[in-house]
């Protein structure tokens, strides 16, 4: 098994994103992270860029001992000496130097030649060395750089020093092919190839990042730049996650790298939340669906066998376990298996009833959680009480008396009465004290969303008093007013 070494840039090109920015405290909980998550690299950030990036890789060299700690500068000595003296601390210290080499770099950008560019990376990787052992040297650009002027410039940095040589495809401009044949080129016409570690940084601009760098390393790159989540410039950068576990899944392609996978889903929440960069619900590996399943058929086969839809043992990556989500898409499988999680166990009779309630409850939720599930089995327990609810209308506005209707079955008798009220809660409370002619007076009235959201279903208790008798009242609908009625009902059922 060969090894892939992870090259974390999350505290440098993902800080690079708009309201992405981390004062020094939060950049070393975070690299006290990645080091906890087994990263090879840490880019610490651009020392000549602020006296705040100076301090944080300063700080974070300090902090931090077991990976390399990265300094990003241009291919300018002032950047070098800034970034040398904020390594000083490092156990490792790295140097990460550069210049861009497309033409549009060369031509319009730097307003230089290529001879001039390659003098220019050689001197800058020459003074490097002077401060450090090992100088990473990047060809920005290099996806769009022709690639025999690109193994020119590889081979005089190697010969000037180079232990590492950064071929980024710094527009996310190349299709996998082409990124892999680059990587293949420079490793068969670079004579001196073998002298240095080929590493990939991939931008994400069409939505090849990962695929990019898996092409990559199957054509002879062994360190990829990555960032947590994918965040970067622009459209992100290569996600550390997606590279890790792709190399995790596919065990015949012989690559490994020394990530802590059960450590991944930790360092996503860590960085989204100092970020303040929510993660997408579908992000491959850490987005909060990556393993829910909502169909039917989807969820009768995981719980099967959870190999049937997934190739990822969720633990593996510090995911509890497969989310078997309940929707109106859901079938009586997924059900059953979420009331055994509740400790209840219905009878196939019992389960089809609760499973026709729990479709009409799911057309009007986007989804069902446990404590809606827990209301539907109390309704289900309680469906022969002696008072039901057979129907509730009510009016109320602005400028209108509220006033509800309510029909009230009690055995085989059916009856209805229209009341007014301060509010259409209490007129259905008036009207079922006409119907049930019990004259109980409101002790308590508690109303609470089981979930979040404008389609939660309301949950209500009430407490009532009847000739010094105290009854409890207990009620649950997506309606806050049918909620309130039923739990008056059942409280009155109790006298």
């Amino acid at each position: 098994m060969e090894k892939i070494y992870i090259f974390d840039t999350t505290l440098r090109d993902a800080e690079q994103v708009p309201g992405c920015q981390l004062n020094a405290v939060e950049k070393i909980e975070v690299a006290l992270q990645l080091e906890k998550l087994g990263v090879d690299v840490i880019e610490a950030g651009f020392p000549i860029s602020s006296p705040g990036d100076f301090n944080s890789v300063v700080e974070i060299s300090k902090a931090v001992t077991r990976p390399t700690i990265c300094a990003l500068t241009r291919a300018v000595e002032r950047d070098i000496e800034v970034a040398a003296e904020a390594l000083k601390h490092a156990e490792r210290g790295r140097i990460h130097t550069g210049i861009g080499t497309s033409t549009y770099h060369i031509y319009e950008k730097l307003k230089s030649t290529p001879e001039d560019v390659i003098r220019q990376a050689v001197k800058a990787v020459t003074y490097a060395r002077k401060f450090v052992e090992d100088v990473e040297f990047y060809a920005e650009d290099a996806g769009r750089t022709e690639e025999e002027f690109l193994a020119r410039v590889v081979e005089a940095v190697i010969k000037a020093g180079a232990t590492v040589v950064n071929i980024p495809d710094t527009t996310g401009y190349c299709l996998p092919n082409e990124y892999g044949a680059k990587i293949a080129y420079l490793r068969d016409h670079v004579p001196n190839v073998d002298k240095v570690v080929l590493s990939t940084h991939c931008h994400n601009d069409l939505g090849m990042a990962t695929a990019n760098t898996l092409a990559a390393i199957q054509n002879g790159a062994r360190q990829v730049e990555v960032t947590i989540n994918g965040l970067g410039e622009r459209a992100g950068n290569t996600a550390l996650e997606e590279v890790v576990m792709a190399i995790a899944c596919h065990k015949n392609i012989n690559f490994e790298t020394g990530i802590n996978t059960k450590e991944i889903l930790n360092s996503s929440r860590l960085v989204s939340s100092l970020m303040r960069m929510p993660v997408q619900p579908n992000k491959a590996i850490v987005g909060r669906n990556a393993f829910a399943h909502s169909s039917g058929i989807h969820q009768d086969g995981v719980l099967k066998s959870r190999q049937t839809y997934e190739i990822i043992n969720p633990a593996d990556v510090g995911v509890d376990e497969s989310s078997i989500v309940l929707t109106a898409r859901s079938g009586r499988a997924a059900l059953k298996h979420h009331l055994k999680l509740l400790g209840y166990e219905p009878d196939e009779e019992e389960l089809n009833t609760l499973y026709q309630k729990f479709l009409e409850l799911a057309d009007k939720k986007k989804d069902i959680t446990s404590p809606d599930l827990e209301v539907l089995i109390g309704s289900e327990k309680s469906r022969n009480t002696a008072i039901q609810l057979e129907s509730l209308q009510v009016i109320c506005g602005a400028t209108t008396i509220p006033t509800a209707t309510v029909r009230i079955r009690q055995g085989e008798t059916i009856s209805t009465n229209t009341a007014y009220g301060n509010g259409p809660i209490d007129a259905a409370f008036n009207a079922i004290k006409n119907i049930t002619n019990r004259d109980v007076v409101l002790e308590e009235y508690l109303v609470q969303a089981i979930t979040r959201g404008s389609d939660d279903m309301g949950k209500v208790h009430v407490q009532i008093s009847y000739k010094g008798k105290i009854c409890n009242g207990f009620g649950a609908n997506v309606d806050t007013v049918t909620a309130s009625a039923e739990a008056f009902l059942n409280a009155i059922g109790k006298i």
